[in-house]
């Protein structure tokens, strides 16, 4: 065996060590089906870096801190989002196995490697995920909402305490709407979802969308800058939950986050002429 290709099998070797550990961490903080399925992965993941070991005849150490990292994912952002982030490392080690594949035994490696995304990661749940229609309801209706009107108050009076507290108040009620009409509205989809809890996904998510809309209001004095601050915490919005349903749910991240960005912003910009218009028409004085 050449060092290239005992190089290699050692940071397979470690690769598979690390993920194991990573699996029975998760699967320790799960229940039913969901640690049953880790169980098996992580159980899967130890017998290849076996296979390695053998090879290399040699004690490698996992890294820890890829450890804790996912564990600290799944616990912030979900189970599904951090074993989907994996995933894409995983396809790199896969492509590293492909060179590996003339040593007898790395061939059922690969397929067992191929099996846990195609199979055992599908049957994984959870809650936040067949809530993510809720969530991007209160989400998107928050940003599309709120920053046009906030655009259209920072013209329109050009105080930032107002166009703070106007926001606010227009926050708060359109969440407690949105929050009712998702309630209504799951009713009707005959026990597809719980309907109480798509509304408090739909309220919360409106409710978190509004504050950090809303706080530049609160920490700048200048109008204009407060309004870019928002119009930067919006984006910084749409970029991150997209990120994140697009990993948990393997979709394309782009053509989903310009759609929302230009929708938003669009309305922005819309919202801040109408402002203009209303200023120059009646003369709003503050």
């Amino acid at each position: 065996m050449d060092e290239r290709t005992r190089a290699a099998i050692r940071v397979a070797q470690r690769n598979e060590i690390t993920e194991h550990h990573i699996y029975a961490a998760l699967a320790a903080r799960s229940t039913g089906k969901n640690k049953i399925i880790l169980r098996r992965i992580a159980k899967d993941e130890r017998g290849h870096h076996d296979f390695w070991k053998a090879l290399t005849q040699e004690e490698v150490s996992p890294r820890w801190w890829t450890v804790r990292w996912y564990v600290f994912l799944a616990r912030v952002f979900g189970l599904v989002f951090a074993l989907r982030l994996m995933e894409r490392g995983e396809d790199l080690a896969q492509e590293a196995y492909h060179k590996l594949e003339h040593i007898e035994g790395v061939r059922r490696i690969i397929n067992d490697e191929e099996h846990h995304e195609q199979l055992l990661l599908d049957m994984l749940r959870e809650e936040r995920l067949e809530y993510a229609g809720s969530m991007v309801l209160g989400l998107n209706d928050a940003l599309v909402e709120l920053t046009g009107a906030l655009a259209g108050l920072t013209l329109a009076i050009q105080n930032a305490s107002i166009v703070a507290i106007a926001g606010l108040v227009t926050g708060i009620a359109a969440a407690l709407s949105m929050a009712a009409s998702e309630y209504l509205s799951s009713e009707e989809e005959a026990g597809q979802k719980d309907s109480q809890k798509a509304a408090l996904y739909t309220g919360v998510a409106y409710i978190i969308t509004v504050a950090l809309l809303i706080a530049p209001y609160f920490f700048f004095a200048n109008i204009f800058v407060a309004l870019s601050v928002t119009l930067c915490i919006a984006v910084l919005i749409i970029f991150t939950y997209t990120f994140y349903i697009t990993v948990a749910k393997r979709q394309r991240f782009w053509p989903r986050f310009l759609k929302m960005a230009a929708i938003s912003l669009g309305v922005a910009a819309i919202s801040f002429g109408v402002g203009l218009v209303l200023r120059a028409t009646i003369g709003v004085e503050v």
